[in-house]
This record gives C-alpha cells, sequence and structure tokens, in this order.
C-alpha cells in the first residue's frame, strides 16, 4: 500500500520504526534500575554505549570508504550528537534512577516535545500544523494528569537531574535531525560514531570516578542486552527514522515509552500506578497519534528529507 491513514509508506515505516524503538527503550530504565546497587550510572552508560559501537564496528567496517568522505564539520557534529545523547542525556537519566522510580524517570521525557517544537522552529525551520500543536498539548495534559499525585519529598533533586538531561536530549534530537535529513551520511554511521565518542568519553570518567565495577553474571547480561537490543538495534531504527520524520513526530513518539515502562516496573520491580497515572498515559498515547496523523508530508512545511 502506497499511503496509510494519510501517511506515505516512507513516513509510515518511520513512525514504526520509532514506536518500535521507543517501546525498546522503555525497559531501559527498569534494567538500569536494577544494576545500579552494583555499578554507578556513569559506568553502566560507558559499558553500554562503548559495547554497543564494538557490536556496530564489523558492519560500519565493510563500508569504511565512506568513513573517508565525512568532512570534518560533520565529525564535529557527530561528536556533539554523542556527548549531548549519552554523556548527558542518558548519564543524567540514569543518576535521576536513584531518586525516582523508573516510570517517573521514563514519563519526565514526555516533556521533551515542548522543547523540541521551538527549537525544530527556530533551528531546523520545522513548522508543525496546528494539529500537531494540538497533539503536543493533549500529550502535556497527559503528563499533568500523571503527576496530578504531587511527588515525593526525596524526588525535587531526581527532577533537577532529569531536566538537565532532557537538555542534553533536545540537542541529540535538534542534531540528529538535521544530519539525517541531510542524508549526507549513512546510518550506521550516524548511530555508531556517536556511540563510540560518547561511550568512550563515559568509560573513561566512570572508570576514574567510580571505580572498576564488581558485577554478577546476571548484571553482565542485562548490560550485554543493553548494549545490544537498546542500544545497537533500538539506536539505528531511531536514526533511519529520523530520515522521514521531523524532530518533533519523532520526540513526541517518546511519550508511548511510559507506557512499557510502567507495566515492566510493575511486573518486576513492583513499582505501583495510581488511575490518574494510567489515565494519564493513555491521553498521551492519544496527543502522539494525533501529531502524527496530523504530520502528513503533504501539510508539515519542512523540507523533504
Amino acid at each position: 500500500m502506497r499511503h496509510f491513514l494519510g501517511l506515505s509508506t516512507d513516513r509510515t515505516i518511520a513512525i514504526a520504526e520509532a514506536v518500535f524503538a521507543t517501546l525498546i527503550w522503555a525497559s531501559s530504565f527498569v534494567f538500569v534500575k536494577m544494576i545500579l546497587p552494583d555499578i554507578g550510572p556513569i559506568l553502566i552508560a560507558g559499558i553500554r554505549y562503548s559495547l554497543a559501537f564494538v557490536i556496530l564496528l564489523p558492519f560500519i567496517l565493510r563500508q569504511k570508504r565512506s568513513l573517508g568522505r565525512i568532512e570534518p564539520k560533520m565529525w564535529g557534529q557527530l561528536a556533539l550528537i554523542g556527548i549531548s545523547a549519552y554523556a548527558i542525556g542518558n548519564v543524567a537519566l540514569f543518576w535521576a534512577l536513584r531518586y525516582l522510580l523508573a516510570t517517573t524517570v521514563s514519563f519526565m521525557l514526555s516533556f521533551s516535545p515542548l522543547f523540541i517544537l521551538f527549537a525544530g522552529i527556530v533551528i531546523l525551520k520545522e513548522f508543525p500544523t496546528q494539529w500537531q500543536i494540538v497533539g503536543v498539548v493533549v500529550s502535556l495534559i497527559g503528563g499533568a494528569l500523571f503527576f496530578s499525585s504531587g511527588f515525593q519529598s526525596e524526588e525535587p533533586l531526581g527532577l533537577a537531574i532529569v531536566m538537565v538531561g532532557l537538555v542534553g536530549f533536545t540537542a541529540f534530537g535538534i542534531l540528529g535531525r538535521s544530519v539525517a535529513r541531510a542524508r549526507q551520511i549513512g546510518t550506521l554511521n550516524l548511530t555508531g560514531i556517536p556511540l563510540a565518542i560518547g561511550g568512550g568519553l563515559l568509560l573513561i570518567i566512570g572508570l576514574v570516578v567510580e571505580g572498576r565495577p564488581a558485577l554478577d553474571q546476571n548484571a553482565w547480561l542485562i548490560i550485554a542486552w543493553l548494549a545490544t537490543v537498546n542500544t545497537a538495534f533500538a539506536y539505528f531504527l531511531y536514526n533511519h527514522a529520523y530520515k522521514s520524520i521531523s524532530a518533533l513526530e519523532m520526540n513526541v513518539t517518546f511519550n508511548l515509552s511510559p507506557l512499557g515502562t510502567a507495566l515492566l516496573a510493575w511486573l518486576i520491580l513492583g513499582e505501583s500506578l495510581s488511575s490518574a497515572q494510567i489515565l494519564g498515559i493513555f491521553v498521551v498515547i492519544v496527543g502522539v497519534t494525533i501529531v502524527h496523523i496530523a504530520g502528513n508530508r503533504r501539510k508539515l512545511n519542512f523540507p523533504a528529507a
């Protein structure tokens, strides 16, 4: 089929990739929280992302000619992606898990589209439709419902740390979309090079600051899963999807993540959800759906990828 719900085939595939990657990432918060007592957040990120790069390296080397065609300016952009996404964004979220529930950290990401909305207009010149703005507002209402019961006394520091992470992810979203949209670099290089830069930096810092960890077999299996599925595979899907959908659409899709996180946290960690939080999650899903249906390429005012 050439179109589905008014979306072109490329956009339909890209949205499916974004949703799949988001649902995979929903489990990251649960898995990381499980091993935090045994290893620091910086070292978790450093090992995870460095290992993910090693997994992708054989595929990158098969296209080694493309590495030589990467311009110096592009290397700088890839370095900024690695630092903003991994050294700032993800480490902040992992650190916040020491103070917050896994579902809460996941749901805090629902506010990232607000940052992306304005940054995308100013920097990328990607102007949303009126219905996409409605979808963002609906998603934010869902976030307000989720937090309507208030915060526990120990949460303010965790929330502040998450806000730092949101700034990192905003920069990541804008830079990643800009590079992917230009189509001057392959998806493998766009995924692997920032992982090498961000992961390598974190691995060095983690070993110096947090020391060598003593992990059991289960912890190593979790890290291996995070590196292979939640990083190498999911970020490949994410970067490929970015070639066909806007930064706003991608980040609104992240709002689906708490649904998967909540279910896993309930099953594995014993975290509970109130009826208001459940309602908030489903309101967010409605908002995400509105944004994507309204993002029909024929109506959305941004350059074709």
